[in-house]
């Protein structure tokens, strides 16, 4: 039995597409993306309690612990499964909240992988990614553990063998408000279908694509609402062609060496914060489901 699981990392994502090809009657989008994992995480330590309690020991300033992702995730992992036992959950949080990388997704879908071999429970990944679902449509593609080419709202997922890249990410602290850019009424909602195949063979030529197909939908209208965006945009033309990644802030651009990454970065405006990292082919804790 594991009373302690330290170092489980919760890596983010970049969303190298991302089209919006409908809507359902209930409101939802229906996407169509490519995840790309990247090796920029948080990291997460679980301790065992008996007790059955879930406590986060260090909550993120505003959010109430109840709220938090994570500590759903436990409780719904908790509840499903009959648990007698608790957890403890401290997080190291590097992500920036609300920067279309997935930070607190990817945490929640690191807590159900611990948990799940924490308290022994083998469920099997297609469980895991069900439950996950409950949480937020970004969840699952974490739990699943492998790029993918996804479609429906996120969660119809196809692995895919994508190039090792190295990427400069950069997020202008500012915090899109998601829901808002959803009923913007000049979202394009009716992109044209991209087969898989199509997406691969374009993806291993260039990452970021060369057809105007290889796009995010929602990127104009958060370049409309935030200035900011639109200039870290602008800024990346000096380098490459770069792409706003999810709902925004976060901008990428694909690098073919860590170096020429690493100089990009070493020009970027002090009060904007930047990463460079490189492509995963597969989650950390893949082997916990």
């Amino acid at each position: 039995m594991y009373e302690i699981l330290r170092d489980c990392p919760a890596p983010a994502k970049l969303n190298l597409f991302l089209h919006i090809v409908g809507r359902r009657p209930n409101g939802y989008h229906e996407l169509q993306t490519a995840f790309q994992l990247i090796d920029w995480a948080d990291t997460l330590h679980f301790a065992r309690r008996d007790d059955g309690r879930i406590v986060h020991t260090n909550p993120l300033p505003g959010v109430p612990p109840e709220t938090d992702l994570t500590v759903r995730a436990a409780r719904l992992l908790q509840a499903h499964c009959g648990v007698r036992f608790g957890v403890e959950i401290a997080i190291e949080k590097r992500l920036p909240a609300g920067g279309g990388i997935g930070g607190g997704s990817s945490d929640a879908a690191t807590t159900l992988l611990a948990l799940n071999r924490m308290w022994q429970l083998d469920l099997p990944r297609a469980e895991l990614q069900a439950l996950a679902l409950t949480l937020g449509a970004d969840v699952p593609f974490f739990v699943f553990g492998r790029n993918a080419f996804a479609e429906g709202l996120g969660e119809a997922l196809h692995a895919v063998d994508l190039p090792q890249h190295h990427f400069l990410v950069v997020n202008p602290r500012v915090h899109v408000a998601t829901d808002k850019i959803f009923r913007d009424p000049l979202l394009t909602r009716d992109s044209k279908i991209v087969t898989m195949a199509f997406f691969l063979e374009h993806a291993n030529k260039n990452v970021l694509g060369t057809d105007e197909i290889f796009r995010n939908d929602m990127q104009a209208a958060v370049t409309r609402e935030y200035a900011e965006v639109a200039a870290v945009i602008d800024w990346f033309r000096t380098f490459t062609t770069a792409r706003m990644t999810g709902s925004g802030a976060s901008v990428f651009a694909a690098f073919d060496t860590k170096a020429d990454a690493e100089a990009a970065y070493q020009r970027l405006p002090e009060h904007w914060l930047g990463q460079v990292t490189s492509s995963l082919a597969e989650h950390p804790l893949f082997a916990f489901a």
